[in-house]
């Protein structure tokens, strides 16, 4: 009967966190993303409230006014530079991620291959064990037909 892998919970342990580090880069990449997208809104938003100042300063405007334009996209500069933050971490996390999941993927394929090494010496042994007990059998058989022969001999000799 073949041994058990002896290093199979680890084998188990090792495939449970490679599962766990392909879930969490999904959701860095989907951090990630998100960040960049609302990074775009931000700046089209931008965009167009410039555009609304510039058409409301053409029209004319009075101070009052002309200083809130200027303050709000004041905000929305200050928005969009932490926005972009906001994606520079994600993507420093996603790496981090993707580096934990090349390690996490090279130690379950060590282990792996250590199993599928044990199960084909295991094989091995098997193969060997089946080839000498039908050697053994075969040389028993041998012998009780020579027995036999001697015998068939004594007899016919008799």
């Amino acid at each position: 009967m073949a041994k058990p892998f002896s290093l199979q919970p680890l084998l188990h342990l090792a495939r449970q966190k490679n599962d766990a580090a392909i879930k969490n880069l999904g959701k860095l990449n989907q951090q990630q993303q998100s960040a960049q997208d609302k990074l775009a809104m931000l700046q089209q938003f931008r965009r167009d409230y410039q555009e609304k100042f510039q058409d409301a300063a053409r029209n004319g405007m009075g101070p009052v006014d002309m200083r809130n334009f200027q303050d709000f996209i004041y905000r929305l500069d200050r928005a969009i530079e932490q926005q972009q933050g906001v994606i520079e971490h994600a993507a420093r996390s996603a790496e981090t991620g993707r580096l934990e999941l090349i390690d996490s993927k090279r130690k379950m394929q060590s282990f792996d291959t250590l199993a599928l090494r044990h199960n084909e010496a295991e094989k091995i042994r098997e193969a060997k064990a089946e080839q000498k007990m039908q050697d053994e059998h075969s040389g028993r058989f041998a012998a009780l037909r020579a027995i036999e022969r001697n015998d068939d001999e004594l007899e016919q000799n008799l």
